[in-house]
């Protein structure tokens, strides 16, 4: 599972458009522990177990983090 935030609410409504082909993509308010600022991200799990992540990096984001297990998050990708 992958958490994606981005720099503004149309961004993330564009990729939850573009990604549902890909699998299921849930928004929800970014976490606290992510940032104290408002903002919306989506939660990102693939259909297949092979998707390349770094075909998202070509979509408007701000962060890609994968969700571990125990909730905590790992930054995979970053644009300024």
């Amino acid at each position: 599972m992958y958490l994606i935030t981005f720099h503004s609410q149309f961004d993330s409504n564009v990729f939850k458009r573009k990604m549902k082909e890909y699998g299921d993509v849930r928004q929800k308010p970014v976490p606290r522990s992510l940032s104290s600022a408002c903002g919306t991200c989506c939660v990102f799990t693939p259909s297949d177990p092979w998707f390349n992540m770094e075909s998202v990096f070509t979509k408007s984001f701000e962060k890609v983090y994968r969700i571990r297990e125990d909730g905590s998050y790992d930054l995979l990708c970053a644009k300024d």
